[in-house]
């Protein structure tokens, strides 16, 4: 795609600027001059130094933790950009923040996915790009065209480097994460096992059996997110204790809260296979091998912007 001759216009926050700069060179765009800084009180400051009158103006910012600061940030980018009179809005969200409470489970309690598509679409977002939400539901939140993109297809080449296809299986750490596991295993055409776990808090998880055949076999242990890692490593021991030979963990987001780091490096797997929609700062486990979902990205902007399909892009998504 040349340049010069489209009204693409790629935009980052602070949140991850790194995959924003690699998005860019995919498309061969370069990024909008921007500055995004912060009063002496805390405030976000923002300032455009271009033109964006009638572009189609994409701006990455994956409201990862600090989750409050780069959603903040985020509505004002947008509102900013919808001032400037740009043409169409798209916010590229490789990770989608507040996306845990998708629905009212008991008395009392926020629905914040809902609030979060909110704000976006009152802020001016016309176009919302995004990986692997926490609840696919959450995407009817939106009246607004969501484009819900799978980091599988990305990991899946790294994985495949890795493990022998012929003695391997897939596992889901919980019951909830099966339909996104079963994604894999159909891909993969291998056999699907689960762990049952039984939740005691908040932060903590007890593991009571594996539904499946994983003695001697090489196992995958799939799930969209690590957030502390509890849940994932815990069940890692205890397919190690019913006789797996290796253990892979394959996670779309790499939250890494808490105890994560410390529980991933004192984990019994090979390796952990995470995909960049997060920025990853500071100390992490040896154990942890980051795979680009930037071409993937990239490709999707392509499409959006030359108003071709994206449905190409949304490959082995899970079904019922």
């Amino acid at each position: 795609m040349s340049y010069k001759d489209s009204r693409l216009k790629l935009v980052s926050g602070t949140a991850h600027p790194d995959l924003a700069n690699e998005i860019a060179g995919h498309l061969d765009v370069p990024m909008t001059s921007a500055y995004v800084g912060r009063f002496p009180d805390g405030e976000i400051d923002i300032k455009l130094h271009e033109d964006m009158r009638g572009s189609d103006v994409f701006v990455v910012q994956p409201t990862c933790p600090p989750v409050n600061e780069n959603m903040i940030e985020l509505l004002l980018m947008v509102d900013t950009l919808r001032r400037a009179s740009a043409g169409r809005i798209t916010a590229v969200m490789p990770y989608f923040g507040y996306a845990r409470k998708d629905r009212k489970d008991e008395g009392r309690v926020p629905i914040s996915a809902k609030v979060m598509a909110n704000a976006l679409v009152s802020a001016g977002v016309n176009r919302v790009l995004t990986i692997d939400l926490h609840a696919q539901q959450i995407q009817g939140f939106f009246d607004i065209p969501v484009d819900h993109l799978w980091a599988r297809p990305a990991l899946q080449e790294a994985v495949m480097d890795r493990v022998n296809l012929e003695n391997l299986v897939i596992c889901s750490p919980d019951v909830g994460g099966v339909k996104l596991a079963r994604a894999w295993a159909k891909a993969l055409n291998v056999p699907l096992t689960i762990v049952d776990k039984r939740r005691t808090s908040g932060d903590s998880v007890v593991m009571e059996h594996v539904i499946g055949e994983v003695d001697g076999k090489e196992v995958l242990l799939t799930d969209d997110m690590i957030s502390t890692a509890g849940t994932v490593t815990e069940a890692a021991r205890i397919l190690k204790e019913k006789g797996a030979e290796r253990v892979f963990i394959a996670a779309s987001h790499a939250v890494l809260c808490g105890p994560a780091v410390e529980r991933l490096q004192n984990c019994p797997v090979e390796e952990v296979l995470v995909s960049n929609t997060i920025a990853l700062r500071g100390e992490l486990p040896d154990n942890l091998k980051v795979v680009s979902v930037a071409p993937l990205l990239a490709r999707a902007v392509t499409r959006i912007h030359r108003e071709e399909s994206v449905s190409a892009l949304f490959e082995s998504v899970p079904t019922e």
